[in-house]
């Protein structure tokens, strides 16, 4: 199993991740489905991972300095959603999986530049215990234009290959999506709990 972001030979497992260029668009979730008129087995709907937002990964804000009010603030990102699609695997030995992040970011007061870099990643759980088979890391490029303090911007598209025996046991795993934080930045989500 390979992680591919561009960049051939990263691997961990056996989940297979294809990344593109990061896009500023706005995101909804899509369903998942397939078409091949030559297998009328392929034309129903492929069963789709449980995919979700990690509630304490789900926001990154940045300070300068020791201070954590809003005049010390660099940045605050939400992942505000994402969209996801599933097909079936060549010759159904698994579930191929889309995926791309929808972000909120704005500059804060202690900014010095107009751009910033979102880490984020891309797990593949179990869904019974949550053991990790899979992660990636990507990291989505903002640039806040003059006048512009607050921009919506994705993650690029991340394609994910889940191998099994069959796909209804690909689709019991679980993909989980999140800013990848430092310490004190998980900390700090923490503390204040999820934001609505």
């Amino acid at each position: 199993m390979a992680f591919h972001a561009g960049r051939p030979g990263l691997s961990f497992g056996g989940v297979a991740f294809r990344g593109a260029p990061a896009l500023l668009v706005a995101l909804a979730l899509a369903g998942c489905g397939s078409t091949d008129s030559k297998n009328p087995l392929a034309n129903a709907m492929a069963p789709c991972p449980a995919v979700s937002l990690l509630g304490e990964a789900a926001d990154l804000t940045r300070y300068r300095g020791p201070g954590r009010d809003i005049p010390s603030m660099v940045l605050d990102a939400r992942l505000t959603g994402y969209q996801a699609k599933c097909d079936y695997a060549p010759g159904h030995k698994g579930l191929d999986v889309t995926l791309r992040l929808a972000m909120a970011a704005e500059r804060g007061p202690a900014a010095t530049t107009r751009t910033a870099s979102l880490p984020y990643f891309v797990a593949v759980t179990t869904a019974d215990e949550g053991r990790i088979l899979a992660k990636a890391n990507y990291t989505a490029a903002v640039e806040f234009p003059a006048n512009v303090n607050r921009v919506q911007t994705s993650g690029e598209e991340i394609s994910i290959r889940i191998p099994a025996a069959t796909p209804g046991e690909a689709a019991q795993r679980q993909v989980l999506l999140g800013f990848q934080l430092s310490p004190e930045e998980l900390a700090l989500n923490r503390q204040r709990g999820p934001r609505r």
